[in-house]
């Protein structure tokens, strides 16, 4: 049984976009998901992911299976439609189909809803008896012990810096009001056995390791155990939290002796205000100097995100937040447009104030402007976004904001992601709404 598996990609993202191999990494969820298909129908999977590889429109499958957020649905949409219009199955699921169900299945033959792990194998099932349902449910918690590898030999290796990215923790405890996450599949943390993590980390050849989870400190007791059972094996890794772990001294010393080489770190915005309206009332602005001189001080390197446009924003905003990624050194600053997802009460906020002015969801990649700025029109928001990239990734701040006693050591490493990140500061204005939301590229159907 042939089975195809998609991850089609926003035209910033694109094997022919703006991200260079220096940034891209090998995703897990369709890898995950090819391992997951049952035995007994032989399957024969194939993973397609349109941020290494085109998706060719001439692949033969039985069932067609895409992963679907938010910024990508337009795209995943006309794909359904095209492989049906050829006969073919199609499932999809992801975050996107999950909050806008009976949108998805007027593309699709059956909507994966919340968690897969345990629908989608039933799914498949179901497809080789005759029986497929149009909407499979999955639970808001899910055993994620005891899985099978992940088919990362089906990824195109060579267009990935690394293919050893690992699951460890599912979920996050914070409920920012634009995270798209836990309004899709809701607010438990799942934690995998720390056993079952380092086995698989003890199959990857070469020394980096990447967590993906959103948040690895959302359980703190599972972080101390985790991390301390990678020590042994010496691995230098790369994984996402908040701000909180400038607050667990113990936490951040097993980290250094782990192996931790970088984190991303949610910094969000300069403006305590804006904080609070977010429900991220963990970040403090006045500690950020603090925090990130902490990080340093244990040879940690810092992605610092930051997102644009709330209602506390002035214009002078984005000249503040370029500064202070400068004069605290962040290593890799990231800057994107805040955006209501649906399903999330930021978005709820702004449909009740009839201010949501996109319905092409192409645009929602964090990237563009979908809704009416408070401070500023919205030329003015991309304007100042566009700023901030140029201001920190010009080759004076790139080396202004490396320390050479630091990170001397890593400099290869800060070296790359930098020039990554140059070249998408470079072409940041020529991936506009018109290219954003052309996929002309795929057959109408």
């Amino acid at each position: 049984m042939k089975v195809a598996l998609l991850a089609p990609a926003g035209a910033m993202h694109r094997y022919n976009g703006m991200f260079s191999k220096n940034l891209h990494y090998a995703p897990i969820t369709l890898a995950l998901l090819a391992a997951l298909i049952p035995r007994e129908v032989n399957p024969e999977p194939v993973i397609y992911d349109e941020t290494a590889e085109p998706i060719p429109l001439d692949l033969s499958a039985d069932i067609v299976c895409i992963t679907c957020i938010t910024g990508t649905a337009t795209r995943c949409y006309r794909y359904a439609d095209y492989f049906r219009s050829r006969g073919l199955t199609v499932i999809i699921g992801g975050v996107h189909p999950t909050v806008m169900p009976k949108e998805a299945k007027q593309h699709a033959d059956s909507v994966m809803i919340g968690l897969g792990d345990e629908t989608f194998p039933q799914a498949i099932r179901d497809f080789v008896r005759g029986e497929l349902k149009e909407f499979y449910e999955g639970h808001s918690c899910t055993d994620i012990s005891g899985r099978p590898l992940p088919r990362k030999d089906l990824l195109k290796k060579s267009r990935y810096i690394t293919l050893n990215t690992v699951e460890c923790v599912r979920g996050c405890n914070h409920t920012c009001s634009f995270c798209a996450y836990p309004s899709a599949f809701g607010h438990h943390v799942i934690t995998r056995p720390v056993k079952d993590v380092i086995d698989e980390i003890k199959t990857f050849r070469g020394k980096v390791v990447i967590f993906p989870d959103v948040n690895l400190i959302a359980d703190i007791k599972y972080a101390k155990e985790l991390f301390t059972a990678m020590i042994p094996l010496k691995k230098w890794w790369f994984g996402l939290t908040t701000t909180a772990i400038g607050h667990n001294d113990e936490l951040l010393e097993i980290f250094k002796k782990s192996g931790c080489k970088g984190i991303l770190l949610g910094l969000e915005s300069v403006n305590q205000e804006t904080q609070k309206d977010i429900n991220k009332r963990i970040n403090s602005v006045d500690e950020y100097e603090d925090l990130i001189r902490k990080l340093h001080d244990k040879g940690i390197l810092i992605m610092g995100c930051f997102a644009f446009g709330s209602d506390e924003d002035e214009k002078d905003v984005f000249e503040r937040t370029a500064k202070l990624c400068i004069d605290a050194k962040i290593d890799l600053p990231r800057f994107s447009i805040i955006t209501p997802f649906p399903g999330t009460p930021f978005y709820k906020e702004l449909k009740e104030q009839d201010r949501i002015t996109e319905t092409d969801w192409s645009l929602y990649d964090v990237e563009h402007v979908v809704y009416r700025p408070a401070n500023m029109t919205k030329q003015e928001l991309l304007d100042g976004i566009d700023s901030a990239w140029q201001a920190c990734y010009s080759w004076r701040a790139i080396f202004k904001r490396f320390d050479h006693k630091r990170i001397k050591k890593w400099f290869f490493i800060y070296l790359i992601c930098n020039i990554g990140y140059r070249k998408y500061a470079k072409n940041f204005n020529k991936y506009d709404e018109r290219v954003m939301t052309d996929n002309s590229d795929i057959p109408a159907v």
